[in-house]
């Protein structure tokens, strides 16, 4: 499989850790009134429908960069990519 990688392009998968679920990026405030439950659904709490689904990737053999790979998950069609950095800063919780 050859994931996008925006700053180097096309790149094999084995140069990459595939790290779940880019919901990842959306840490709950620690000090919210309803943290605990927050976490909890943050750490165990995790859907698994068919379709495009959004994931976090490691580029450990290469440049070390984190990037959101957006996948079919039922196709396994590679429908992007974009440095994880900009995905939150997009968010603002960079």
């Amino acid at each position: 499989m050859l994931i996008p990688h925006p700053l180097l392009g096309p790149r094999d998968a084995g140069e990459f850790t595939y790290l779940g679920d880019a919901t990842l990026l959306d840490r709950p405030d620690w000090q919210s009134e309803t943290a605990p439950q927050e976490f909890y659904d943050y750490v165990y709490t995790r859907e698994n429908p068919p379709g495009e689904h959004r994931e976090l990737w490691y580029h450990e053999y290469g440049d070390r960069s984190w990037i959101v790979v957006t996948r079919n998950v039922s196709t396994h069609e590679i429908l992007g990519a974009e440095l994880a950095q900009d995905v939150a800063k997009n968010k603002g919780t960079a």
